[in-house]
């Protein structure tokens, strides 16, 4: 038996990416109106592991999306989802203070920033 790879178009890492994005932005709006799933609370850390694994699996998605493209600080080239995700995460978790039903959490913002890392170098293994 011989394994064939997959290979997804670029159209295809398009659609995909809006269809998480609208998935991440759903859970957003669930978070902001305190209307999660209760049963959430029954999984230790259920919001450290969930800003991880949602985090990561947009990085990868954005990054892929973009075609590892890179911005440039002076000298320094950063890659351009990655980037601006993470001033995303950090503004989403800074406006919590506003909300009623979220609250800012530096570990929240940590387990966030792994995600990223997470998923920029999982993209950049299989580019």
């Amino acid at each position: 038996m011989r394994l064939q790879s997959c290979k997804v178009s670029r159209l295809g890492w398009r659609l995909l990416a809006a269809l998480y994005a609208s998935l991440l932005l759903l859970i957003l709006l669930l978070a902001y109106t305190g209307n999660l799933p209760p049963q959430l609370n029954r999984i230790p850390f259920y919001d450290k592991v969930g800003h991880l694994v949602l985090y990561g699996i947009a990085t990868y998605l954005g990054h892929r999306v973009l075609q590892y493209r890179c911005i440039r600080l002076g000298t320094i080239a950063l890659p351009l989802f990655p980037f601006l995700f993470a001033i995303g995460a950090l503004t989403e978790e800074l406006l919590q203070v506003f909300s009623p039903n979220r609250t800012l959490d530096a570990i929240d913002l940590i387990a966030s920033f792994l995600g990223i890392i997470l998923g920029y170098w999982l993209a950049e293994k299989g580019r």
